[in-house]
């Protein structure tokens, strides 16, 4: 099917940067949030990054305004009703993207398309909940959407051979290349990448490491462009933490268990760049190491 008008659920960190690469590929959308402030600083953060790219010469300034003219907001849900495609990028708690989904589908069309930008959670259970499992899937972009080349498609067990050939058209026409996933807790990337960090943080909690000495090895020694806690920080230690969590009660393998040390720091509310606190301390002109 042709994808016109797609609905995003969430501007966050993730959700903004999916409208605006949709908008910049010359998609309608909507985007929906629970608060104005929220999706107020969305569109504010997507016109600053667009006109990032406009100074590098990747974008026209009339395709920059073109762009911004094409997403609307909203505070209801309902209004995404319309939409041929639905992106959930909400928090990583499965409560949440069930609850999104099951207040959605009274609204929609019959031929509208499901999806979820989670990292970690069972697309096949998520979809189980909804009265379209064959129109489900997993659609999961990477942090900054509009740099990451990469995205996700996991197909659920029930996801039809239609939905899936239209989301892979969908992901050639955003400029993009797509990795087909299964459906095992945290799929390809965050299957690798989470453990690795776990690791990371194992490293500093035994001792074996300093937080600036750890990053450095890894930057330096394994060509990483960021290094482990410093990429956790990024990422948010929270979000971390809570794939961690799905890989080890998923896969039932204490190779998965998260590092206490992470979950203290999350406990502390010290969840990386976006409380200014994690492995690093933000508030000064240099990031910090905090142990």
């Amino acid at each position: 099917m042709e994808i016109k008008l797609v609905g995003v659920v969430g501007a966050g960190q993730m959700g903004n940067g999916i409208a605006h690469v949709f908008a910049l590929a010359g998609y309608n959308v909507v985007m929906t949030d629970i608060s104005e402030d929220s999706l107020s600083r969305a569109l504010g953060t997507i016109e600053k990054n667009i006109e990032r790219q406009v100074s590098r010469g990747k974008v026209m300034p009339a395709d920059k305004r073109a762009a911004m003219e094409r997403i609307s907001t909203t505070l209801k849900l309902a209004d995404l009703g319309q939409c041929d495609l639905i992106i959930e990028a909400a928090t990583e708690r499965e409560t949440v993207k069930q609850a999104i989904f099951e207040d959605l589908l009274p609204h929609l069309k019959p031929t509208t398309i499901l999806t979820s930008n989670t990292s970690s959670i069972s697309i096949t259970r998520l979809a189980s909940r909804t009265d379209r499992p064959e129109k489900f899937m997993g659609f999961h972009f990477m942090n900054p959407v509009p740099v990451m080349q990469l995205v996700e498609l996991i197909r659920g067990i029930a996801t039809d051979q239609e939905t899936w050939d239209t989301l892979h058209e969908v992901v050639r026409k955003l400029g993009k290349t797509a990795a087909s996933a299964e459906d095992f807790p945290a799929f390809i990337v965050n299957r690798i990448l989470m453990p690795m960090i776990n690791e990371a943080v194992y490293t500093l909690y035994e001792g074996v490491g300093s937080v600036k000495s750890i990053d450095e090895s890894l930057k330096l020694g394994a060509n990483h462009p960021m290094g482990p806690l410093e990429l956790a920080d990024f990422i948010g230690l929270d979000t971390c933490l809570a794939i961690m969590n799905v890989l080890h009660e998923g896969l039932a393998d204490t190779k998965y268990r998260p590092c206490p040390l992470l979950t203290k720091y999350v406990e502390a509310g010290w969840l990386g760049r976006k409380t200014q606190r994690g492995f690093y301390d933000y508030r000064g002109e240099v990031p910090v190491p905090t142990r």
